[in-house]
Formats: structure tokens, sequence, C-alpha cells
């Protein structure tokens, strides 16, 4: 079994990387060595409400607490943003404190963009309404986010986070209409004792989502050395941890693994074709993505190897699986299966006919925003995906 260290720190592009049991501890510490006065948690009402959680981090900020915004949700609408934008003046907070899965800790990193921008809500919906929204101003200051993860999603150290403007129906273009800054966190306080008050149920499908990051790195056209080598090392460790730690009564030791795969896994990736299958899904129902992804991965992965190698051998030695005397074939049956059997264990979804709103009338139309979604350029070369060969795989996951 591969080692981990009780506690770590590392620099990640400007995030502080802090990981350990009882991390959440030294926010207070944090904060005043930055010169940091007013932290307003923002997080969901679940989370909000989750004392065993919330507890530790209010003691972690102790005088600096300024408020608690618990609006976000999983849609991540540009509503809950200037909610938060409008929470940020009550409290006159001068730092954010992103908790909980990938929605909240978006909606945190655009509050902070968004706080810097001279535009309102009215006005960002008469933009979309338009055609065409301005980007963020890129230069207004923005206040500093510091995000806790409670979900293996990996959506920690990120730029990133797109949240709707205007949802299908509203849309002059009849899609969702999005918008986002870019803005790093300067720290990720990972505490795997907070993802343990986390229900069983958003973990796993959050599990999925972030094990899936690394699974596409090692194939993605502009994957590395360096992105491989965190990549199958997470998945080492995700592989290993993920069955044991997502389940009513967690093992410590695998929580504590799956805590730093997911951290791995998010460094240098690079998703590909698995995340724009959930993308495809998102931009027509309001799903958890982490639920399509454990659909779909067998098969995308099945459709991968029957046209290009998809770099298998990385991704059978991240997976545990020995290649010495195994053919290419055999490999590929062997991640796929591989992959299928963390799948189940975890009690995802694993038919798309399972999932709440899914239509088989509306594959086609899913299929063609999966071949048009921006993830879809790091596909390995020699993959020439079409909306009809993206159908038959959906089709199969049916």
């Amino acid at each position: 079994m591969l080692p981990i260290a009780d506690a770590f720190e590392y620099e990640y592009r400007g995030c502080d990387i802090r990981y350990g049991r009882g991390a959440v501890d030294q926010l207070s510490e944090y904060l005043v060595d930055r010169d940091l006065d007013r932290a307003l948690i923002v997080c969901g009402s679940n989370v909000g409400a989750n004392d065993d959680l919330m507890d530790p981090l209010r003691a972690g900020l102790g005088d600096q607490l300024a408020g608690v915004f618990d609006g976000t949700t999983p849609a991540k609408t540009a509503e809950s943003v200037f909610e938060a934008v409008d929470a940020i003046e009550r409290t006159d907070a001068d730092v954010l404190v992103g908790v909980g899965g990938g929605s909240s800790l978006d909606i945190a990193r655009q509050a902070s963009v968004f706080a810097a921008d001279d535009r309102s809500l009215s006005e960002l919906r008469e933009e979309a309404e338009s055609g065409g929204i301005r980007s963020p101003d890129p230069d207004g200051e923005r206040r500093p986010v510091i995000v806790v993860p409670t979900t293996f999603a990996g959506a920690d150290v990120s730029r990133g986070g797109s949240v709707e403007v205007l949802p299908a129906d509203e849309s002059p273009t009849d899609q969702p209409i999005t918008t986002g800054g870019s803005t790093m966190p300067i720290a990720n306080i990972a505490d795997p004792a907070l993802f343990e008050t986390t229900p069983t149920s958003a973990l796993a499908g959050s599990a999925m989502n972030g094990f899936d990051k690394g699974i596409e790195t090692p194939y993605a056209r502009d994957a590395d050395p360096v992105s491989d080598a965190t990549a199958v090392h997470g998945l080492r460790l995700l592989s290993d941890a993920l069955p044991r730690a997502v389940n009513e009564d967690p093992d410590q030791d695998a929580m504590d693994r799956a805590v730093v795969g997911s951290l791995l896994v998010q460094l240098d990736r690079k998703v590909s074709i698995v995340h724009a299958f959930g993308h495809g899904f998102s931009r027509r129902y309001d799903l958890q993505q982490g639920d399509v992804h454990a659909v779909v991965v067998p098969h995308v992965l099945r459709y991968l190897f029957d046209e290009v190698d998809g770099s298998r051998r990385l991704l059978a030695s991240g997976l545990g699986i020995d290649p010495t005397g195994r053919s290419d074939d055999d490999l590929a049956d062997a991640v796929v299966e591989r992959v299928t059997e963390i799948r189940d264990a975890l009690g995802v979804p694993a038919r798309l006919r399972d999932l709440p709103e899914t239509r088989d009338e509306d594959l086609r139309a899913v299929a063609e925003f999966i071949v048009d979604d921006s993830p879809m350029a790091r596909t390995p070369d020699g993959l020439d995906p079409d909306p009809a060969a993206i159908e038959r795989v959906l089709r199969e996951a049916w």
C-alpha cells in the first residue's frame, strides 16, 4: 500500500494547499498572516445546517468570521453569485471562504469576480438577452478566496467556474447562457475530517467526477510526463481508497488517502471526452455531473480503446493492473472492468435511463452538444468523434 504523509503543505500556481486532519484549525492564523480580518463563508443550505462541519469552521475562523452566506445551489446561477455579492457588502468581508462541493467553491470564486465588476445582475441579463456577455473586468480588485472542499469533485485548485445567466428556455439561442471570470484561490484547506461529515450520496457522485479527472489526463492530447505522474499516482490512491471511504462507515485511512488522491488528480489535469459527456447532459438537464460520469465512463473508455491506444498501459498502472504479458486488447478490457468495478462499489447510477429527467428522444441532441463541447479539443490524436458515434455510445449507456 502506497504511504502518504499525515500532513503536508504545497504551493500550486499561487494556491497554498494545506492537507491534514485538523488543517481547518489553522484558518485564523492563516488570515492573520495575510492581514485579512473578515471572512464570509459561502456554502449551500445543507452545509450551513451541518454543525459537525460548521462548528470546526467557526472555531477555526474565530473572531474573523464575519458571516455565512448559505444560498449556493448545484445549479450555479448568477442569482446566487449576486446574492453572495450582497452578503459581501453587508458583512464588509475582505476574504471569502468557499465550503462544500464544486458548486459552492465556484460560486465563491465568481462572487469575488463580480464583486469587483461594474455590472448588476439585471445588466448582465440584458447583455445575455442581446446575445453576448462582456467578460468580467480583469483589473478589478478582487477579494481573495479560500476553498474548503468537502467532496471529491476536484474543483478546488481551479481558476474557473462558469455560472448560468439565462436558462435555455429564456435564452435567444435556446441554449443556457453562462459567464464567469478567472481567479485562483489563495489557499485550499483539505481536511479529511470534514469530508467525513458529507452524506455518502453526495460523496459518491463527486467521487466519480474527481476520479475521471485522473482517468482523462493520461490520454489527453496535450498530456505530458508531469501530468501523467500526478494523474497516475492519484489514481493509485483513489482506486484503492474510494470504495472504502465512500460508505456509511468510512475507513479513516481510506478517507485520508482518497483526499490526497483527489488533490493529485487535479494538478495539471486535462479533462477530455468524459467531461464533455457530463457537460452535454448538464446543458439539457439539471443533473449531478458525477452521476453522468459514473454511467458513461465505461462506455466512453470502450469507444476510446476501440479507436486509439488511449494510454491504456498508464491507466492500467494507475488502476493497479499488472500489464506484464497482456495484449493491448486484454489491457483495454481490464481497465474498463476495473473502472466499472470501482463505479459499482460506490453505489452510483449505472444506466442513463435511471437518471431523473433523461429521455431517449433527447440523445441525438445531447450527442451534438457533446461533440461541440470545449474539452473535446483534448481528445487523443486519431479520435475524430461525430454525433452519430457519440449517440451510439449514449445508446449503449442507456
